[in-house]
């Protein structure tokens, strides 16, 4: 709806759209820690359906050097010198958590996109006279006192920038606060020279190691690249992105939701089975779980 907007000069567009993005900080965790207290403060992993790789790190995990898809047996001896807390991920709570942490957003602005279990845009547009950094901060503080979970929030004039503003809070480019607001050029200026272009929305790392080998190391050089040549490297993709850097929104709220052709529920084993009860066990809860969602959705 602000695409025509987009077609006056800089300053206009920039004032015309606002975003934020709120994103659940080591989601899984922060759930699994919201009714297990004593998994505050301790290194915490959870693991993926088959219990084979980390999906999920607390803070004190990824300091003893854990990496986000690890697998669990390379590290499993440091596992065990540190007493790390492993879980097995618990979807379903996760899920729910999620639409917890989503309703208590809706009561600060109407426009959400949910755009993943643990990451929101919100549609600020219109509140552009107000101090959004003590907005994000009464948004952190409402959603960590409603559902238990912390969150840092990213705020900007494009979703881009809104994410990087994300990134910039969680990773510690902004001191002092979770909440980073990038709608000033003067503020852009100084953080994306100091965040690697790997960081920003878009760039998977293939993207990055064609842009690292032309010499565009940080978000600064990105967004300083002709467009026509990164459409050529990166698709229409890239050269999106470099507008959406630069402050020119091309990205509105996905408010509609795609109605779902199908859906699927699936697990892996996390040893070999060999006993028919087991088996229908685990078909009887799968197959009770793609009803819950198929009821949610209004499919058959």
């Amino acid at each position: 709806r602000n695409l025509g907007r987009h077609h006056r000069h800089y300053p206009v567009s920039q004032a015309m759209t606002v975003f934020a993005l709120v994103d659940g900080n080591n989601f899984y965790v922060s759930c699994e820690r919201v009714f297990n207290p004593r998994l505050e403060a301790v290194p915490v992993g959870v693991l993926s359906n088959n219990d084979g790789c980390f999906v999920a790190r607390s803070n004190e995990l990824k300091s003893l050097g854990v990496k986000m898809g690890e697998p669990f047996f390379k590290v499993r001896d440091l596992i065990r010198r540190h007493n790390v807390r492993v879980l097995s991920s618990n979807y379903a709570l996760y899920g729910d958590m999620s639409a917890r942490v989503v309703d208590c957003l809706s009561h600060f602005t109407p426009d959400i996109e949910v755009y993943s279990i643990d990451e929101s845009f919100l549609d600020f547009t219109g509140m552009e006279n107000r101090d959004l950094i003590e907005y994000g901060q009464e948004i952190r503080a409402t959603v960590l006192r409603w559902t238990g979970i912390p969150t840092c929030v990213g705020i900007g004039p494009t979703k881009t920038l809104a994410k990087l503003a994300n990134v910039a809070a969680k990773k510690g480019f902004v001191d002092g606060t979770s909440v980073c607001d990038l709608r000033h050029r003067a503020v852009r200026d100084s953080l994306m020279s100091r965040i690697p272009v790997d960081e920003v929305w878009g760039i998977g790392r293939r993207s990055a190691a064609k842009l690292i080998a032309l010499g565009v190391h940080s978000v600064a050089d990105l967004r300083d690249m002709d467009a026509k040549r990164a459409r050529s490297l990166l698709t229409v993709t890239g050269e999106r992105i470099i507008h959406e850097l630069r402050g020119t929104s091309c990205m509105p709220l996905d408010l509609v939701e795609e109605p779902q052709k199908g859906l699927a529920v699936t697990r892996s084993f996390g040893q070999p089975v060999t006993g028919k009860d087991e088996l229908l066990a685990a078909i009887v809860s799968f197959t009770t779980r793609a009803g819950e969602k198929l009821r949610r959705g209004g499919l058959v």
